[in-house]
């Protein structure tokens, strides 16, 4: 199982308290993480990456093992701890502002 953290107005939305957990069948990427993400919690679709192009809205980013995965290609595999449950992945809200 992967253990996903989401910000808090994310677990709101999903009706849950803390970290979430989903399964991923062969290779761990970024993509197989949220498509499971959205398939369980179908609420959540839209809010993390757009509808049609699923791409990252703006003002997410993803971590895993202390490393920002938001900038690379969908498809790269995450790291092994991600993969045995060792560490979770990471979604964060970004902050804008000056």
């Amino acid at each position: 199982m992967i253990r996903v953290t989401l910000p808090y107005h994310l677990r709101t939305l999903a009706g849950v308290r803390s970290e979430i957990q989903v399964e991923v069948e062969g290779e761990v990427t970024v993509n197989k993480v949220l498509d499971a993400v959205e398939a369980r919690y179908p609420m959540l679709m839209g809010t993390i990456r757009e509808h049609d192009s699923k791409k990252r809205r703006a003002f997410v980013r993803f971590f895993a093992c202390s490393e920002d995965f938001s900038l690379v290609a969908e498809d790269t595999p995450l790291p092994e701890r991600i993969s045995r449950g060792e560490e979770p992945f990471m979604i964060v809200g970004a902050i804008a502002g000056g």
